[in-house]
């Protein structure tokens, strides 16, 4: 898949059960490589060698990468991002919102907004906050 833009995530120490949780709720392939299978594994602390360096899932609608490479000062805010999914059905989107909230945060439920789509978002358990969006929803008379 070729997006123009990826979004690119990053854990403390977390990464593999954040995408691993990840690929169980919208699937895909997943590859890992830590910090011992890289170039930086000498360079290192041996408390490290097991971090993942980088992350990435890939399915036909989206790629994600990500990494517990954090800079010595830590995670500080900054601006906030959001992943948007823009579903194919209901049904999709419906059991996108489950997954992906289970264990976190229902921050507004899955309902028709005034432009017309299915439209909610959630916070997931690593802190991650998710859009979830189905165009046009079609009402039948």
């Amino acid at each position: 898949m070729n997006n123009p833009i990826v979004p690119y995530l990053t854990f403390h120490g977390n990464c593999r059960e954040a995408m691993n949780f990840y690929k169980k709720c919208i699937g895909g392939k997943i590859t890992f490589q830590t910090i011992e299978q890289s170039p930086l594994a000498n360079k290192l602390p041996k408390e490290m060698k097991n971090c993942i360096l980088h992350a990435a899932l890939v399915n036909d609608k989206l790629s994600i990468l990500a990494s517990d490479m954090v800079e010595e000062k830590g995670l500080h805010k900054s601006t906030k991002v959001s992943l948007l999914i823009n579903c194919s059905s209901e049904r999709e989107i419906k059991k996108l919102y489950e997954k992906l909230s289970e264990g976190g945060e229902k921050t507004h439920p899955l309902q028709t907004s005034f432009w017309g789509a299915l439209f909610g978002d959630l916070t997931d358990k690593f802190g991650v906050q998710w859009l979830l969006h189905l165009p046009q929803i079609t009402t039948k008379k």
